[in-house]
């Protein structure tokens, strides 16, 4: 792949059409501004009106040069100062930018064609050829150069204006003190309107204050302003939105921790529920243990508390024959280990023996052995 440095065609197809771009730009910007009344052109800066001054023998003329052409303003006598030119120019006059009009036929003008390339130094290009398109050097005399049109084939029509430079000092001694105020020098054509070219050096151009400027820099600041406000409102406006996911996920997660512990907490009923269940299941109940002991104790022994405590079994009561209570007990398949606690205490008022029996409840029901295999064991 070819690039523009490598290949002159390319290089200056590229510069054409950088050139191209440019000017039409230009032309879309005089468009645009072609649709913005006079009066306001002229109030904001917009308008290329300027102030033409040109001697006429001894006097000075004044031609106001706007979008309409030339307007005759004044002719006052010579010499002028500065101050009294003011006095005489209206308010709007007086703030034009002030130009020298040189007659026709003082400046010498020669068309030449020049590369596309040129057009972005165009002076500076235009000045190698001052020693062959006129007799003077380029020190010699105050020139400038302006672009006539452009060819199919992209280069410059362009046109050289030179003037000598002794008739143009002459020219600006002839305007005495009102030549410090001056920001360019054009020249007339045979028609007598201008050019378009500015003969002054840039060294020697006053650089007239624009008084729109304190505006500008007013709406420019206030355009920053604007700017850093917007952006701190975007900032605060992410904090604030930060801000607010950042309580709602507290929220969220406040819900949460409150329904992970309803929900542990009915994990932990259920799971209870279910022991107990379980352990109840396990274990026979008071009915079942009470009905066992009907059936197993002898008719003559009195209960006096049957108390259940976990899985440990205790009986206090009065029998006549305690200590054979212990061999009814054995065999149960509701309990396990009966036991007496204590020593048998004999009641003197109830001629009885008063005991306390334990045991301790089976987890699981046996199975009742069957009937033949009872007998089978009680036969010898």
């Amino acid at each position: 792949m070819n690039t523009p440095q490598e290949n002159p065609s390319l290089l200056q197809g590229v510069r054409r059409y950088r050139v191209g771009t440019g000017d039409f730009l230009a032309w879309w910007k005089e468009s645009l501004l072609s649709w913005v009344p006079l009066r306001w052109r002229v109030v904001f800066g917009l308008a290329r009106n300027r102030l033409l001054l040109s001697q006429a023998g001894d006097r000075l003329r004044l031609q106001v040069h706007d979008a309409n052409g030339l307007q005759e303003l004044a002719l006052l006598p010579l010499p002028l100062e500065a101050i009294q030119l003011d006095g005489v120019l209206g308010n709007r006059a007086a703030k034009l930018p002030r130009w020298l009009l040189l007659p026709a036929g003082s400046a010498l003008q020669r068309r030449m064609l020049l590369p596309a390339a040129a057009a972005e130094r165009l002076r500076d290009v235009v000045r190698f050829e001052i020693d062959r398109q006129t007799p003077f050097t380029a020190d010699h005399v105050r020139f400038d150069a302006r672009v006539m049109g452009r060819r199919a084939d992209g280069q410059l029509d362009t046109e050289l204006v030179a003037v000598p430079r002794a008739s143009f000092d002459a020219a600006l001694a002839g305007l005495g003190d009102l030549a410090g105020s001056l920001v360019g020098v054009d020249a007339s054509d045979g028609a007598g309107s201008p050019l378009g070219v500015n003969l002054l050096p840039a060294e020697l151009r006053r650089r007239r204050h624009d008084p729109l400027s304190t505006w500008k820099w007013v709406l420019a600041g206030v355009a920053v302003l604007a700017l850093v406000a917007g952006l701190w409102q975007v900032l605060d406006n992410r904090r604030a939105v930060a801000e607010a996911f950042a309580a709602q996920v507290d929220a969220r997660a406040v819900q949460a921790r409150v329904v992970a512990t309803q929900r542990q907490q009915l994990v932990d009923i259920v799971e209870g529920t279910a022991f107990l269940d379980q352990a109840r299941a396990e274990r026979p109940t008071s009915i079942e243990v009470l009905d066992e002991l009907s059936r197993r104790l002898p008719g003559n022994t009195y209960l006096e508390k049957v108390g259940i405590e976990g899985d440990r079994l205790t009986i206090i009561g009065y029998s006549p024959e305690a200590s054979a209570l212990v061999g009814l007990m054995q065999g149960s398949r509701l309990w396990r280990a009966p036991a007496l606690s204590g020593a048998v205490q004999p009641d003197p008022r109830t001629r009885l023996d008063r005991f306390t029996l334990v045991a301790d409840l089976a987890s699981a029901p046996a199975p009742a052995p069957a009937q033949g295999a009872a007998n089978g064991a009680g036969t010898p």
